[in-house]
C-alpha cells in the first residue's frame, strides 16, 4: 500500500470517530442545559372562579396562602342558611307558606251510621274538628249513641292541643257527658298521634270533681286496597276507677269496641261505608246492660257516611 493511500484511510477513520464522539456529546450538553436552566413557574388560577374558595386571596399568592380542602368545606358549610333553604324565600302563593301566623281549620265526620244489632237498632256518631296553627289548636270532638233521635248516651269534649313531635300532641281540656244518665263534667288530659306503620293512637284521661277516674284508649288503621277502597280497623277500651250505678258502669275494665268499616271514597270528602262492630262488656257494666235488656257481648251491623271538611 502506497503512503498516499495510507493516510487517507487514517484520515477517514479520525474523521468517522470525530463525527461519533459528536453525536454522542450532543443530547449529553442538552440534559446538561436543561438541569442548569430554572423551570418555569406554575401557572397561576384565579381563586376567585372556584366554587368554595376565599374571594380575598390575591392570584399571586402561594401555595401556602391557597385554601386547603377542609376549609373549602367549613366555607361551604358556613354559607348555608339555618333552616336549609340555602337563601330561598317562602312562597308567596296563598295557601303554600305553613307558617304558625296561618290558622288552619277541619272538620271531620269520622262516622254518622245506622246500627242494627241482636235486640236494638240505633244511630252512632263520631265527629271532630280543630282550628289553630301547627304548634296549637283547638281540638273539639263528640261520639255518642242515639236511639230514635233520642240520646242514650253521649260525651263532647273541647281540647288544647299543643305539638310535642313531629307527629304528637298533649291534649288539655274538659268533657261533658250528655244523654239519659247524669250529665257529669270531667276534666280531660292525654295524647294523640301518630305511630310508626301509620296507627292513629289516642290515650286520654278523666278526672271528675268528685274523684272519679276514667281513662280511654283508641287506635285505629287505614288499609288501602284500592286509592278509593279503604279498611278502617278501628279499637276502643274504657276505664272506670270506681261503680258509677247512675251511669251504669263498673269499675275497672269496662268495655272494649272492635269495628271494622269498609268505605268507598266517592270523592276525598265523601265516603259511604259499610261494617260491622263487636261490644264487649265486663264486670259491673256488664251486669247492668243485662238489667237494660243488653247481652254483655254484642254484634252490631252499619252502614253510614263519611264526611270531612
Amino acid at each position: 500500500m502506497s503512503m498516499r493511500r495510507q493516510i487517507s484511510t487514517a484520515t477517514r477513520w479520525r474523521r468517522r470517530m470525530l463525527f461519533a464522539c459528536m453525536l454522542l456529546a450532543w443530547p449529553l450538553a442538552a440534559a446538561a442545559q436543561s438541569a442548569d436552566t430554572p423551570a418555569d413557574p406554575p401557572m397561576q388560577m384565579d381563586s376567585s372562579a372556584m366554587p368554595g374558595t376565599n374571594h380575598d386571596v390575591k392570584p399571586e399568592a402561594n401555595h401556602d396562602s391557597m385554601p386547603t380542602m377542609a376549609d373549602s368545606a367549613t366555607t361551604t358549610t358556613n354559607t348555608r342558611s339555618p333552616d336549609y333553604s340555602d337563601g330561598i324565600g317562602q312562597s308567596s302563593m296563598p295557601g303554600m307558606d305553613m307558617s304558625d301566623s296561618q290558622p288552619l281549620g277541619m272538620l271531620k265526620i269520622d262516622q254518622l251510621e245506622l246500627t242494627d244489632g241482636r235486640y236494638a237498632t240505633g244511630q252512632a256518631w263520631d265527629v271532630e274538628g280543630w282550628y289553630g296553627n301547627d304548634s296549637d289548636k283547638l281540638w273539639l270532638r263528640s261520639e255518642g249513641d242515639a236511639d230514635h233521635g233520642r240520646i242514650e248516651e253521649g260525651q263532647v269534649e273541647a281540647l288544647w292541643s299543643h305539638a310535642v313531635a313531629a307527629f304528637w300532641n298533649t291534649q288539655l281540656g274538659v268533657r261533658q257527658d250528655v244523654g239519659e244518665g247524669p250529665h257529669r263534667q270531667w276534666a280531660a288530659f292525654g295524647i294523640q298521634g301518630l305511630a310508626p306503620y301509620w296507627f292513629e293512637l289516642e290515650a286520654t284521661g278523666y278526672l271528675a270533681p268528685s274523684g272519679r277516674t276514667a281513662a280511654r284508649f283508641r287506635a285505629e288503621y287505614e288499609l288501602l286496597f284500592t286509592q278509593r277502597l279503604i279498611l278502617q280497623p278501628e279499637f276502643e277500651l274504657n276505664l272506670y276507677g270506681s261503680d258509677d250505678p247512675a251511669s251504669h258502669v263498673g269499675s275497672g275494665l269496662s268495655d272494649t269496641q272492635l269495628g271494622l268499616r269498609l268505605r268507598y271514597e266517592v270523592s276525598r270528602q265523601f265516603a259511604p261505608y259499610i261494617g260491622i262492630v263487636w261490644i264487649h262488656r265486663y264486670g259491673a257494666t256488664a251486669d247492668y246492660a243485662r238489667l237494660d235488656g243488653q247481652p254483655s257481648l254484642d254484634l252490631q251491623f252499619v252502614a253510614g257516611v263519611h264526611i270531612w271538611f
